[in-house]
């Protein structure tokens, strides 16, 4: 039998031939992309993850073993060419980000976890710097904008449409030709249901369950969803 054996320097030099990413967030969903990443990469070599990135600089110089590396103004000053994943959960903090990184240099590709069935067949169509982690389904003839964020085991049913920086957290479920307008949150174990419409920046708590048209930026919870009132 013939073995193999590559030695670190031609295993280091592959991963170097790997396009340049960086994570931008350094908290826990910054930890979960990474590790996003990782199964990716495991599966079909993509990314050369370099570090992190935040405004805010973690308590200490690595996260999850790769190094800090500033700031969004550092990301912008940037030389060459760089792929980022904006991991920062809440919708409007999530575009805030992406505004302030406007160096020609930076991409935001897409990232699915490979179990996740996106065939042509299925007709999805995802904007730039999406992020679908492990566990979701997709069915088909959905579309999501720029910047969506499918955290773990969420469901997204035919004819959905979710526009830009909608946030689901783990296990949110939206059912067919549902609408979910720019920025709606969607809190663990949310629902909506067919055909309902959330406007947006509407919050939705965590297990509501959305059985009627929702205007835009109210916060919503229980079941079924209703509106917050606040008291004078």
């Amino acid at each position: 039998m013939t073995q193999l054996f590559f030695s670190d320097y031609e295993i280091e030099s592959a991963a170097e031939a790997l396009p340049p990413l960086v994570i931008f967030g350094a908290g826990g969903l910054g930890r979960e992309v990474l590790l996003l990443l990782q199964q990716l990469n495991e599966t079909q070599p993509t990314w050369q993850v370099r570090g992190f990135y935040d405004d805010q600089a973690p308590a200490a110089p690595t996260v999850a073993g790769l190094p800090y590396l500033g700031t969004s103004a550092d990301l912008n000053a940037v030389a060459e060419p760089l792929a980022v994943a904006v991991a920062v959960g809440s919708p409007a903090s999530r575009a805030a980000v992406v505004a302030r990184l406007t160096s020609a240099q930076l991409s935001f590709p897409s990232i699915v976890h490979p179990a996740v069935a996106l065939h042509p067949a299925q007709r999805i169509a995802l904007g730039a710097g999406c992020i679908i982690q492990q566990g979701c389904i997709l069915t088909c003839d959905i579309e999501l904008g720029r910047f969506v964020l499918l955290n773990l085991g969420c469901t997204v049913g035919h004819d959905a449409a979710l526009a830009d920086f909608c946030s689901l957290m783990p296990h949110a479920n939206v059912s067919g030709a549902a609408r979910l307008g720019r920025g709606v949150y969607l809190g663990t174990n949310a629902t909506v249901i067919q055909g309902v419409r959330v406007g947006e920046n509407t919050v939705v708590g965590a297990g509501a369950v959305v059985v009627r048209d929702l205007p835009a930026n109210v916060t919503a919870v229980g079941v079924p969803a209703r509106e917050l009132r606040i008291k004078n």
